[in-house]
């Protein structure tokens, strides 16, 4: 390795006694650590473009003192005790440091930096009802193995830069095709341009079609990411009341709201779908205005019972809708592919924001994940996943009715990962989270997902990971944490 080392050639001080001063200061402020190996001096005299004497000479001087140690056959390291002087050393006056430049932010980064942000913690205990994730263990690891490798030896074009700004064209294929066939989606290949995930989507939006202050329709309660991105940008949240058929669109009373950001297909968190009168009312309503709409469709794979409704974007017929998709559901969260679908005449300016934005996504994962899905093991997934889901829901929903009765009332547990529950205890939210994690049992309030007061007793209950007698045992617990006294 290099060691960043500066040496003055025309100095009174000779060369062996400034790199003695040099390495010794490197080890004193920590930027070479204990047992960390050094250059030979034949490389740094090399790297150094000094003689290979005055190199031996320092090391010499420092491994008599003990701050380094030669292992023969191994070569120079930093000792792991560092002799009595050290402390001293450190305690000494650094080089006073001027005041830092005060550099006033832009427009977006004051926004941000006065905008709220914490995450909620997920908890990581015996029995989480987390929500988010899909059962990772039961994802085909051994078969994705075997696609990338097959990619991997086909040949090297995915090292190299990739051309197309709206990313790798067959997998926007493969895309448009699984849309048209399973979500009723309007689209071509041309009008995709895949993103890293939804939270990108959601920026390049924002970015390209929001200014500070303009209004933003959101459900409330609703997607505590998006509300983030939205609050970053400067815009106007208008909360639009959510019941049992999804958005409430006659309340979209406020003038000049220029974008509505929905989940129609599976509601987040509650799980309601949008009814077929309100969706149409909605696009009615998004041409009267003259104002877009944000379908995200993050779950709409996973419906129990009920025919899937098509998306809203297969309604729209005046280029109102910007869907947004991801595979972090479907597939794992880390592959970080999401996609665009967009009206024609905004393509090619999203494509160049993305292009500016990040360059390009890894064209390696693009590949195989294109072989995935044409090969239709992307569906047999979904196929295998839905069944899986189907009966932890199905475990969830008798044993919260069986164990606590009318303390309890479920919502949206026709589709997705994850229940909305609303308990009827004496508790807080915070008080039974606590109580809950005292008998290994963790719980997500849905409290962050309003964006004013709400959400009391109301709990988000993700089953996705969890196998039927953890989902059993779980909520036998819950039922101890739920009941008075000490725990």
């Amino acid at each position: 390795m290099d060691v960043a080392i500066v040496l003055d050639h025309y100095s009174e001080t000779p060369l062996h006694q400034q790199l003695y001063d040099e390495l010794r200061q490197a080890i004193l402020s920590g930027r070479l650590l204990p047992r960390q190996k050094l250059p030979s001096t034949r490389a740094i005299a090399q790297s150094l473009s000094i003689s290979r004497t005055t190199a031996t000479q320092s090391y010499d001087r420092l491994q008599s003192e003990g701050y380094l140690e030669t292992i023969v056959g191994s070569g120079t390291y930093v000792c792991a005790q560092l002799p009595d002087d050290w402390m001293q050393s450190l305690a000494a006056p650094m080089l006073a440091r001027s005041q830092p430049l005060t550099v006033p932010l832009s427009r977006y980064g004051a926004t941000l930096a006065q905008t709220p942000f914490t995450l909620q913690p997920e908890p990581d205990l015996p029995i989480s009802f987390r929500y988010g994730r899909p059962a990772l263990r039961e994802f085909p690891l051994k078969l994705w193995r075997k696609l990338l490798s097959r990619r991997c030896c086909a040949d090297s074009s995915w090292l190299d830069y990739a051309t197309d700004f709206q990313g790798y064209f067959p997998l926007r294929q493969a895309i448009a095709q699984y849309l048209c066939r399973s979500r009723a989606v309007q689209c071509q290949p041309e009008q995709i341009v895949i993103t890293n995930g939804t939270q990108q989507g959601l920026d390049l939006i924002l970015r390209l079609l929001i200014e500070t202050g303009d209004a933003i329709a959101i459900e409330e309660p609703g997607y505590l990411s998006a509300r983030r991105i939205f609050q970053s940008h400067g815009a106007k949240l208008i909360p639009i009341p959510v019941d049992a058929s999804g958005l409430m669109v006659e309340q979209l009373v406020q003038p000049a709201i220029r974008l509505v950001y929905v989940t129609p297909s599976h509601q987040f968190p509650t799980g309601a779908t949008l009814s077929l009168p309100r969706r149409l009312e909605l696009l009615t309503w998004a041409q009267q205005n003259g104002a877009l709409i944000l379908e995200d469709d993050y779950d709409s794979e996973y419906r129990y019972g009920d025919r899937p409704m098509p998306a809203l974007q297969g309604l729209d017929q005046n280029d109102s809708v910007l869907y947004l998709g991801t595979f972090s559901k479907v597939l794992f969260p880390a592959l970080r592919l999401g996609y665009l679908v967009l009206p024609p005449h905004f393509v090619a300016l999203f494509a160049q924001a993305k292009w500016l934005h990040d360059r390009q996504l890894p064209m390696l994962e693009q590949q195989v994940l294109t072989d995935f899905i044409a090969a239709g093991y992307l569906e047999s997934h979904i196929r295998k996943m839905r069944s899986r889901y189907d009966r932890c829901r199905q475990v969830l929903v008798q044993e919260l009715h069986a164990q606590l009765g009318d303390q309890v009332a479920i919502f949206g547990e026709k589709a997705g990962l994850h229940l909305m529950v609303r308990l009827y205890t004496p508790w807080s939210n915070e008080a039974l989270i606590a109580r809950a994690a005292k008998v290994g049992v963790g719980l997500m309030s849905a409290q962050a997902q309003y964006l004013g007061a709400g959400g009391k007793g109301e709990f988000i209950f993700g089953y996705s990971e969890l196998n039927e007698t953890q989902i059993r045992l779980g909520v036998q617990r819950l039922v101890q944490a739920i009941a008075p006294g000490e725990l």
